[in-house]
């Protein structure tokens, strides 16, 4: 695992070069960031990714994988993929709509049943047209992965929407995230991840969303142990590379990181439905407690009118209501 005090030295020989003639040249280096800690699937992709790309081309790669955020939140490192200091990483689809606002239609609050409905979403045109724009900002994106749902986590139980009236809640730097709780008369504020933990604990808000894992991951419960399990939005992310790095590969090196990556993300998507397990589990024991949604159509029908506010961006009403409608083998039509 590579330290901050590092990183700038490595970044730095990181940039991409031209490509040698043979192997006898230096190993290409990969910067890595995660968010989260060394056994977290977030991290763990990356030693997986690690080494298939060795199994296939021994000695071309050489991955520096820094967890805990050591780089920054989703957003630095999404700005550092850009700009090519960082390599590679994971990122939710919330995130990358800074640059890519059609990524919304992925995070459109109560639109997916399940897991296997947005994975059918994303498949086919959708998941290509999707591809396609990321790249145009500097992006590649070989491979779609699954965060979980995400959940309303508060340091009281709020179990009803009228119970989040004047709440101040913490929301990732989304416009679709901010209206979704102002909907419901909450106060978003939006904030990375990495200053959350305090702002919870300080009583600077007094609720976020996450999923279950991640909830568990950042040690949340110690600061919002009440979980209404609203399954509200279902995290769709993506496996990144930076597009400076990637103009600078030869298409074999292209080949290579492109099935790594394919296999990581199923990888992923296994590990994050034990760990969420685990985790809810280390969250009950750290004082959560979570509470089922008794009216689920109450919390949904604020919720559409996101739809509606969003639908411009995303496609149109007709997009946005054919996925909701969709069954696995039926993907919709992107143009």
């Amino acid at each position: 695992m590579l330290s901050r005090r590092s990183f700038i030295t490595l970044a730095a020989s990181a940039l991409p070069m031209p490509a040698l003639v043979g192997r006898a040249r230096a190993a290409r280096r990969v910067i890595a960031a995660s968010l989260l800690g060394e056994q977290k699937p977030e991290t763990l992709v990356w030693t997986h990714i690690r080494d298939r790309v060795e199994a296939e081309m021994p000695g071309a790669f050489t991955f520096d994988i820094v967890p805990n955020a050591a780089l920054g939140g989703e957003k630095e490192v999404a700005e550092g993929l850009r700009v090519g200091s960082v390599q590679a990483s994971l990122s939710t689809l919330s995130n990358l709509s800074t640059w890519v606002p059609e990524s919304q239609l992925y995070d459109l609050p109560f639109l997916f049943r399940d897991a296997a409905h947005q994975r059918a979403a994303l498949a086919g045109s959708c998941g290509g047209d999707l591809r396609r724009r990321l790249e145009a900002q500097g992006l590649v994106a070989p491979a779609f992965i699954y965060y979980g749902a995400r959940h309303l986590l508060a340091r009281e139980p709020l179990t009803t929407p009228a119970a989040m009236k004047g709440k101040r809640i913490r929301v990732i730097q989304s416009p679709l995230h901010a209206q979704l709780w102002e909907e419901f008369g909450a106060l978003p504020v939006a904030l990375p991840i990495t200053e959350t933990y305090n702002a919870l604990a300080t009583g600077h808000v007094d609720a976020m969303d996450l999923t279950k894992s991640a909830h568990a991951g950042f040690k949340l419960y110690e600061v919002v142990p009440q979980v209404t399990e609203t399954g509200h939005i279902h995290a769709a992310g993506t496996v990144l590379f930076s597009g400076l790095f990637w103009s600078g590969l030869s298409p074999d090196e292209k080949a290579v990181l492109e099935r790594a990556a394919s296999e990581g993300g199923r990888h992923f998507d296994a590990l994050m439905a034990k760990d969420e397990a685990v985790s809810v589990e280390a969250a009950r024991k750290g004082g959560a407690v979570f509470h089922a949604v008794a009216d689920r159509a109450a919390w949904e029908a604020p919720a559409r009118k996101v739809w509606e506010s969003f639908a411009g961006r995303v496609g149109g009403m007709a997009r946005i209501e054919a996925v909701a409608a969709m069954r696995e083998a039926a993907a919709p039509a992107c143009g």
